[in-house]
């Protein structure tokens, strides 16, 4: 009884804090009972402040409201003795907080901003997309990038930053390009992989890099602080990465063993894995509302292709189906449409080949996409902002352009003597498209 009288009768520096003492004399025998503060205080919920950096960093102490000790005669939770006892074992040690994970890397260092810009295109960026159909197609050659001293795999805008565009390449680096600067178009040479680089993709909100490569490696890169911000180590080459459109924290990794991978970048650690025994990974997409992917792989059976093509459920874990497209070619690339429920599959047949993205994935018999030539190349195709044209590649160096709802071929044009491996329209712009080479270079056309 003395041990509880004399917990409760302790006044807590919170209630010094909210008002004047009590008048109450407190008797300090040890015969006597001290009376019950007049109030306890409550606990109270802090609101919940998202950080500034896609991972969980150590929280700071507010010297405003000091943690309360497990003696001051309130409820003490779980977290506050926690980050207690973690704040006296660091002031004990004398050493400051572990600092967030950074890695230097070699870059070459120009500049990221838009200051430098023709006066048209900043206005362009600044101006929101349009609705509806776009009223031309790209018909002059805007700006040629050349860096990279071998073939090209894949070229992305940033959503957030319109004028940079990532390139990455099978000479071990990624290039961010500052398209449009009038000075210095090579904006950022990044040099943290230690092979080849297959596939690049920006953050949806922040100017963040995430590429993967033969190295067995995804690394995410700060652009503008230029570090390596997390590293995510694989069993095996990864072939192509993709962020989920509902949730910027998650991508999804496939690799050349067939291993599928969802990662959270703020832990860093593999939440789901999707196991079908395949072969290597060629392409995935994710579907608008992130719900569900598409996985295409190099794996052949006789005359059918078995799990060419596979739609996945990102909850359940499970393949929808494994029977989507039956003909002897694999795939390098497939892509979801942005407002319809269909998708399509650039095919080694030398066409592109349409599903409906609704159970029974059913292929269209009546409709592709022809013209270009695949011929073992990795040729990528993509929509348009509309997704009323849809552009390819071509292992001729061509651009081509097709009608989403008739498969017309629409223009033409010539961008490379050697083959034309991916092509990106420009997330603002919708007149505006970058295409990359086998040899290296880049063409950004308007």
């Amino acid at each position: 009884m003395d041990l509880l009288s004399a917990a409760y009768g302790a006044t807590s520096d919170d209630e010094d804090a909210a008002g004047p003492p009590s008048s109450t004399p407190v008797a300090t025998g040890s015969a006597s009972f001290a009376p019950p503060p007049l109030k306890r205080p409550r606990w109270e919920s802090h609101q919940y402040l998202p950080p500034t950096h896609c991972f969980p960093q150590q929280p700071l102490l507010n010297a405003a409201t000091p943690l309360a000790s497990p003696s001051s005669g309130r409820y003490v939770s779980k977290r506050e003795r926690a980050l207690l006892a973690s704040s006296q074992a660091h002031v004990e040690s004398g050493s400051p907080l572990p600092p967030r994970m950074s890695m230097e890397f070699d870059c070459t260092d120009g500049s990221i901003t838009y200051t430098n810009l023709r006066a048209d295109i900043l206005h362009s960026l600044r101006c929101q997309p349009k609705p509806g159909p776009s009223t031309s197609f790209p018909l002059k050659l805007s700006v040629c990038l050349k860096g990279h001293t071998k073939a090209i795999n894949c070229v992305d805008w940033s959503p957030s930053h319109g004028h940079l565009l990532a390139s990455a390449g099978m000479d071990h680096t990624v290039h961010v390009w500052n398209v449009w600067d009038k000075g210095n178009t090579t904006a950022r040479v990044l040099k943290h992989h230690t092979a080849a680089v297959k596939d690049v993709r920006w953050s949806l909100h922040r100017p963040f890099l995430l590429s993967g490569g033969l190295d067995c490696s995804v690394q995410l890169v700060d652009v503008v602080e230029g570090k390596v911000m997390k590293v995510f180590k694989e069993d095996q080459a990864v072939e192509v990465i993709k962020f989920n459109p509902s949730n910027p924290d998650i991508f999804l990794s496939g690799g050349s063993k067939g291993s599928l991978r969802l990662w959270d970048i703020r832990c860093g650690l593999v939440t789901k894995e999707f196991h079908r025994n395949l072969g290597t990974i060629l392409d995935i997409d994710f579907s608008a509302d992130g719900r569900q992917f598409i996985s295409s792989t190099d794996t052949t059976r006789s005359n059918i292709s078995e799990n060419t093509i596979i739609v996945w459920d990102v909850m359940r874990q499970v393949p929808l189906s494994n029977q989507v497209y039956t003909e002897a070619f694999t795939c390098p690339c497939v892509r979801y449409h942005p407002r319809e429920a269909s998708f399509v599959a650039q095919s080694n047949g030398n066409y592109i080949a349409i599903f409906s993205a609704r159970p029974p994935f059913k292929l269209n018999k009546y409709m592709r996409f022809e013209g270009h030539g695949v011929w073992g190349f990795p040729v990528k195709c993509n929509f348009s902002l509309s997704g009323r044209e849809l552009a390819s590649g071509s292992s001729d160096g061509c651009v081509y352009f097709y009608d989403y709802k008739s498969a017309r071929l629409l223009r033409k044009i010539e961008a490379f003597k050697e083959a034309c491996t991916d092509v990106a329209y420009h997330p603002v712009m919708p007149n505006v498209i970058a295409s990359c080479s086998w040899t290296g270079e880049i063409s950004v056309f308007e």
